[in-house]
C-alpha cells in the first residue's frame, strides 16, 4: 500500500506549505493553515464511462496555419445571462458562479435548467430532490429535459452523465464535491482543485458546458484556492442586498467575451425576473416636485443607468455636523462639500448633510458628482429641480466640471427615457447631435449655482 503524502494548505487563499506555520505569508491571515492528505488513486478513465475523447499528439503549429472554427453558442432563455456571457454558453466552457448565501444562485441556475430548450442535468449536493421540486413548483415551470441528481461523488456523477448525456451540466455546489482520487474531506483545498480538474477534463473532452456554483467567504471572495478562478473560463458574481429586490450579475473574468457586461434581475416570489430597462425601476414616480432630488446618469459596466440621488441638508442640532452617505462614498461626499464651500461660497460646515442613492445600489462612478452637488444645492435652497433634468459630469477639487467617458451613450439613454435637459462638461467631445434633448455645457461649479 502506497504511503500517504501530506501537505499544508491555507484555507483562505490556498497557498501550499511543506510544514505548519502560524501565519500565511501570502494572505497574511493567522491560524488558517491545516494539514491535508494527498493520497492519490487512479483517476477515472473517460473510455470506461463511454465518453469518446479524441486526443491527438500535440506538435507546434505556425499561428498562420491555425484555422479558426467558430462554434455556435448555446443560447439560454435568460437574455441577461446571455449578455453577461457574451452571447450564450460556449461549448466545453466552465462557468463559476459565486455569491452570498441566499442571494439566488440556485434559483438562477434552476431557472436556466427549467426554461431551457436543451437537456440539462442539475446536480445538487446541498438539497434533496424534494426541495428542488418545491422550488421548481414555485417557479411555475415544467420541463421534461431537466434532470435532477443529488450526489456529491464525482465518479457517481460521471456514471449518471453517461446515461443522461446532458447538453449542459450544473453543479450546486463545487464545495460539496469529493473525488476518490484524493483522501481528504469535501470542501478542502485539495478536493476542490481535484474535482474542478476532473470537470474541466470532462467539459473539454465532451464539449459540454459546465456551470459551477461556488460559496464565498467572509471577505466576499469565492471560497477555496485562488487557482480555482484561474482554472475556469468564466467567473460570474451574483450580488445584491437582502433588503432590496434587485440582483446584479457581474462578469469578473470571461475568456469568451467582455468583462464589462452587466445583468440585472428583480427577485420576486415566482423567481428572478429579468430587468430589461432598470432605469425605469430606479427612478421613483412623484406627483409633486420635491427639493433635494436629482437624477444622474451612471454606467454599470457598459450599460447606462439613470439613478435618483436624494439629499437632505439641515442645521446641525448638536455641535458636530453629521455626514452620512448611503450608496455613495462618504469621503467623496466630504470632498464635494468642501468644493462647494470653497468655490461656491456655501457655508455647509455647520449643517448636517445626508445622501442616499435610491434602489439600494452602490455607485462608484465619479460621473454622478454633479448630480450629488445639484441635490445638495436643491435641498439647501429648498428649491426643486425640474423632473426632466439630469446630470452627468465629474467635479474636480478646483471646482471645474471634468469630462467623463461614453458621454454619447449616457445622453442617448437620458433622451430615450424622456429627459429634456442634461448638464455635462463643456470639454466633452460629442460625436452626435441631439434634437430631443437639450445639452447644457458647464466649465465650473459656479455656473451650476447660477443656473439653479
Amino acid at each position: 500500500m502506497a504511503q500517504s503524502k501530506t501537505a499544508f494548505f491555507c484555507q483562505n487563499c490556498g497557498n501550499q506549505y511543506p510544514k505548519w506555520q502560524g501565519q500565511c505569508t501570502a494572505c497574511k491571515s493567522w491560524n488558517t493553515i491545516i494539514e491535508e492528505v494527498l493520497h492519490k488513486t487512479e483517476a477515472p478513465k473517460w473510455e470506461e464511462m463511454g465518453v469518446s475523447a479524441s486526443r491527438k499528439a500535440s506538435s507546434p503549429i505556425a499561428i498562420n496555419d491555425i484555422q479558426h472554427i467558430s462554434e455556435d453558442r448555446i443560447m439560454t432563455d435568460d437574455q441577461e445571462l446571455n449578455r453577461v456571457l457574451g452571447g450564450g454558453l460556449v461549448p466545453g466552457s466552465l462557468v463559476l458562479l459565486g455569491g452570498e448565501p441566499g442571494i439566488g444562485k440556485s434559483t438562477l441556475c434552476l431557472q436556466i435548467a427549467l426554461f431551457a430548450h436543451f437537456k440539462t442535468l442539475y446536480v445538487s449536493g446541498e438539497e434533496s430532490s424534494q426541495q428542488i421540486k418545491m422550488r421548481a413548483d414555485r417557479l411555475k415551470r415544467d420541463n421534461n429535459n431537466c434532470f435532477v441528481l443529488t450526489e456529491t461523488n464525482t465518479s457517481a456523477i460521471f456514471s449518471q452523465i453517461k446515461s443522461v448525456r446532458p447538453d449542459v451540466l450544473i453543479i450546486d455546489s463545487v464545495q460539496t464535491l469529493f473525488t476518490d482520487a484524493i483522501d481528504a474531506t469535501a470542501g478542502s483545498i485539495s478536493q476542490i482543485k481535484a474535482c474542478t480538474a476532473e470537470l474541466i477534463q470532462f467539459a473539454k473532452a465532451t464539449n459540454t458546458p459546465v456551470i459551477l456554483i461556488g460559496h464565498i467567504n467572509k471577505d466576499g471572495q469565492i471560497a477555496g484556492p485562488k487557482i480555482l478562478e484561474h482554472m475556469v473560463d468564466t467567473v460570474l458574481q451574483f450580488e445584491g442586498d437582502h433588503n432590496h429586490v434587485f440582483r446584479i450579475l457581474r462578469s469578473h473574468k470571461n475568456r469568451f467575451g467582455s468583462t464589462n457586461a452587466l445583468g440585472i434581475y428583480e427577485m420576486m416570489s415566482t423567481g428572478l425576473r429579468e430587468v430589461s430597462n432598470p432605469s425605469e425601476l430606479l427612478l421613483s414616480e412623484k406627483d409633486d416636485s420635491l427639493s433635494g432630488n436629482a437624477v444622474a446618469v451612471t454606467l454599470e459596466g457598459n450599460r447606462p443607468l439613470l439613478i435618483e440621488i436624494q439629499a437632505l441638508v439641515s442645521s446641525a442640532v448638536y455641535g458636530t455636523p453629521q455626514r452620512s452617505a448611503t450608496g455613495f462614498n462618504a469621503k467623496r461626499l466630504n470632498m464635494l462639500l468642501a468644493v462647494l464651500e470653497k468655490r461656491a461660497g456655501f457655508r455647509l460646515g455647520a449643517k448636517d448633510v445626508f445622501i442616499n442613492i435610491t434602489g439600494g445600489i452602490h455607485v462608484d462612478d465619479p460621473a454622478i458628482d454633479l448630480g450629488v452637488v445639484a441635490a445638495v444645492l436643491s435641498s439647501n435652497n429648498d428649491q426643486p429641480i425640474a423632473p426632466d433634468v439630469c446630470f452627468a459630469a465629474e467635479v474636480g477639487l478646483s471646482g471645474e466640471i471634468r469630462p467623463i467617458q461614453r458621454i454619447d451613450q449616457r445622453i442617448a439613454e437620458a433622451e430615450k427615457l424622456g429627459f429634456h435637459t442634461i448638464y455635462i462638461s463643456k470639454y466633452c467631445k460629442l460625436e452626435n447631435e441631439y434634437k430631443g434633448i437639450r445639452v447644457k455645457l458647464l466649465s465650473k461649479i459656479e455656473e451650476l449655482v447660477q443656473s439653479q
